[in-house]
């Protein structure tokens, strides 16, 4: 938000410098982001009038002015623009004037003619980049006053940086009205009266969609002149808030936007076919907007539409079909309000950020409309003249914003602040910003007016209080701790432990967005519901993650882009599940792996990494609980992962995680060439571990028995694992599989697993035949619940 300091000045009587008014602001929240003097290094020039004007006797193009500057005799300046006439006001360079960039004006002869000085454009002011004939100045200014003063160029523009919630101060007024409360001083507020009808013509107005649009406000005017321009003095705010003049009708809405808040529009009546409809589009339809781009209007975007289709995007831009230009003589003016949610990303789905969609999006005072529209009346016969109609006024009041009491208890005031501030000065600040107060023994019971839409609870009340009362008033007391030791046992794991066994496995831990785009939470979790966010930054961030896998892939992607082939990633963090109105949040930790197990080098052969390789790093972090036995891996089905490559982690039949290989399916859908390894957990069902127990190491040697059986090639080897423990009994103290072999020699459906069998008793050393009678147990065990057979 841009504005200048003397236009500021108009509404607070306050003698502050350009530089403390910002520093007040920004103290008070509103940060100033820059401050620039617009005072033009210029010397010398003053307003003249044109008296008389007689052609070059030697030029064609050149004329003879006669310029009253005030002075005892007039001025002979030749000048060349067109719209140079007798009676105009212009800026004058006397002889000896200094223009910016240090051009001096000396007596000169042009084509034979005296010239004792020159008449100025807006770009030889420094005004404007590119202009065309002399700057016409208003009727009123006087003749002889230095142009600094005339035109108030002693002056300075202030930038204010908004929070999105403070949209109450996208105004002149709006930053006037907190300047007021932070300095204690008058507000200067203009009355505006409403401009009586001299004519009946109106416009049929129908709202279909009074949600989003419960007041429109309109009125006709007739007969402007077409031929008007805008006043300096108008031309001049406008620069100075960094926009340009563009005709009197789209100046006086900017001018009534920037002073009062409102965006407003001006249509061509005439452009206007059967009446105004406030409607919702249904898709499927363009419009030419007023920058020449024509744009699809997404379904659903509000419309301000005539029978023959759409006019202009509500809130946001107008067509170029109904657009005011030089040869308007009729036009309807409209100021509405549209709800929030009416615009709120809908300009930057179309590409089409504008001044009334920064302001509409942020809120806009529902109680301004009609004020708006008589104030831009009014500013409007005073430059073009006219005939105004009656105002018109459509109204949905059970969908208008509805004032909000909240109560404020001082006991919480002093609780959050920390300090107490007098019961009397909490009154004043309260109304200063022009809220409705009333006061009791245990605080106060507020009304916001209806230009402070952020003031919902008791809380926003409170850092109102503060950033009037001051902040730099809350005292600097040295901060106490009272040290308190947790109560740390050895079945707690921290969750940073994981992290480490990860990293000191090769992984990096990176961390995503817990936004993410709805297409990809719906390829890697089509059954979860997803939070939808009201207002996302993009498309791409519109919903909360229920896993931790998007991020992770769409890292592997940007890192792959960049020539990384080898890639070893983790995250921990939040994800969001939504039932009903409920939200629930779940702490996870994902991985994803792909390229080579190691890094390329001449000790060892390298090759690309596997589900086995994944399943290990989970086993290593699985065992820190130690029950890993009570952890199994269950072939399974996800959406996200690839059908007989994925697997269902349980604890005590549980489901705690997923393992498994991305699904081709969206593996070719994001361009993926390579194996993409993903596991996720339920990191609470891993912070918790058994007791550890001291055992004393068996002085007795342990017996190693081997065995190779033929199963079933479908049969998991998990179900050869179990039968073996059940069957060894408390003698058996470790089981691995160390081959297994599919092939020659070997039926078809079938496959081989050798086994290693370690016995061991801690009291003895185990007897031949009592090593035989476990083994011949294991065998018999096998056969019958397995139908395994010994190779």
């Amino acid at each position: 938000m841009k504005f200048s300091e003397h236009w500021l000045k108009q509404f607070v009587n306050t003698k502050l410098s350009a530089s403390e008014i910002a520093d007040t602001l920004t103290f008070a929240g509103l940060e100033v982001d820059n401050i620039e003097s617009i005072k033009p290094d210029i010397k010398k020039i003053v307003v003249g009038k044109i008296i008389a004007i007689t052609s070059h006797p030697n030029a064609d193009r050149l004329r003879v002015c006669r310029v009253d500057v005030g002075k005892s005799k007039p001025l002979t300046i030749v000048c060349g623009a067109n719209n140079a006439e007798e009676g105009v006001k212009v800026p004058t360079a006397l002889v000896g004037a200094k223009l910016p960039g240090g051009l001096i004006i000396k007596k000169t002869q042009l084509r034979g003619e005296d010239s004792f000085g020159m008449l100025c454009s807006a770009t030889e002011l420094g005004f404007e980049s590119n202009s065309e004939g002399l700057l016409i100045l208003d009727k009123e200014t006087r003749i002889g006053v230095d142009i600094v003063d005339a035109l108030h160029l002693d002056d300075h523009v202030i930038e204010v940086d908004l929070t999105p919630n403070r949209g109450d101060c996208l105004s002149v007024l709006g930053i006037a009205r907190e300047m007021n409360a932070l300095t204690n001083t008058k507000l200067k507020q203009k009355k505006i009266t409403g401009v009586s009808a001299a004519g009946k013509k109106k416009i049929g107005v129908t709202v279909t969609a009074g949600k989003l649009c419960p007041r429109y406000v309109g009125r006709v005017i007739e007969d402007i002149n077409p031929d008007a321009h805008t006043p300096v003095w108008m031309q001049e705010q406008l620069r100075r808030s960094g926009l340009r003049s563009l005709g009197p009708v789209v100046d006086v809405t900017n001018y009534v936007m920037l002073e009062l808040g409102q965006p407003m529009h001006g249509f061509d009546l005439d452009k206007i076919s059967g009446g105004i409809k406030i409607l919702t589009s249904k898709g499927k339809q363009k419009l030419k907007l007023l920058d020449e781009t024509t744009v699809a209007i997404p379904a659903g975007t509000l419309l301000i539409s005539d029978k023959r289709g759409p006019l202009a995007i509500a809130g946001i831009m107008g067509g170029s079909a109904s657009a005011v230009t030089n040869n308007t003589k009729n036009i309807f003016l409209e100021s509405a309000f549209f709800s929030p949610d009416a615009i709120a990303g809908r300009a930057r789905l179309m590409g089409k950020h504008t001044d009334s969609s920064h302001r509409f999006e942020r809120g806009v005072d529902s109680s301004l409309q009609k004020i708006a529209i008589e104030r831009a009346t009014a500013l409007l016969l005073a430059i073009v003249g006219g005939k105004p109609g009656p105002v018109i006024e459509k109204v949905s009041k059970n969908n208008l914003p509805k004032s909000i009491r909240v109560t404020l208890k001082q006991k919480k005031l002093e609780s959050i602040l920390g300090i107490k501030i007098p019961t009397a000065k909490v009154t004043r600040i309260l109304k200063s910003l022009g809220m409705k107060v009333t006061s009791s023994q245990s605080g106060w019971s507020v009304v916001a007016p209806s230009y402070r839409f952020d003031i919902k609870h008791d809380v926003d009340l409170i850092e109102e209080v503060i950033r009037v009362y001051g902040y730099d008033k809350i005292p600097a007391v040295p901060f106490k701790l009272s040290a308190k030791l947790e109560n740390i046992t050895e079945k707690k794991i921290n969750a940073r432990l994981l992290a480490d066994i990860l990293v000191g496995r090769d992984y990096r831990e990176v961390i995503t967005y817990s936004f993410i785009d709805r297409k990809r939470q719906a390829a890697f979790a089509p059954d979860e519901n997803a939070a939808v966010l009201k207002n996302p930054i993009s498309d791409a961030l519109a919903v909360m993650r229920t896993s931790l896998w998007p991020g992770l892939v769409e890292t592997v992607i940007y890192n792959q882009n960049r020539q990384q082939s080898r890639l070893r990633f983790f995250e921990t963090g939040h994800c969001f599940f939504r039932k009903g109105k409920e939200f629930r949040e779940i702490n996870r930790i994902a991985g994803v792996i792909t390229g080579g197990v190691f890094q390329e080098q001449w000790g060892t052969k390298t090759r690309n990494a596997d589900f086995f390789d994944m399943k290990g790093d989970l086993e290593a972090i699985l065992g820190k609980t130690g029950e890993l036995p009570s952890f199994e891996f269950e072939q399974a089905m996800h959406p996200a992962l690839h059908p007989g490559k994925t697997a269902k982690i349980t604890k005590n039949g549980t489901n705690i995680g997923w393992l498994g290989e991305l699904h081709p399916d969206i593996a070719a859908k994001l361009s993926l060439e390579t194996t993409i390894i993903l596991f996720e957990l339920d990191i609470s069902a891993v912070l918790r571990r058994n007791s550890i127990e001291y055992r004393q190491l068996s002085k007795y040697p342990s017996i190693r028995r081997d065995i190779s059986i033929l199963v079933d090639e479908q049969l998991a080897v998990k179900n050869v694992f179990d039968v073996i423990s059940q069957a060894g009994g408390k003698w058996l103290l470790h089981l691995e599989l160390f081959d297994e072999y599919r092939g020659e020699g070997i039926d078809s459906g079938r496959k081989s697993l050798s086994l290693g069998l370690t016995l061991q008793e801690s009291s003895r050393t185990l007897k031949e035949e009592e090593v035989e009678t476990v083994m011949a147990r294991v065998r018999g065990a096998l056969e019958a619940e397995l139908g395994a057979k010994l190779r």
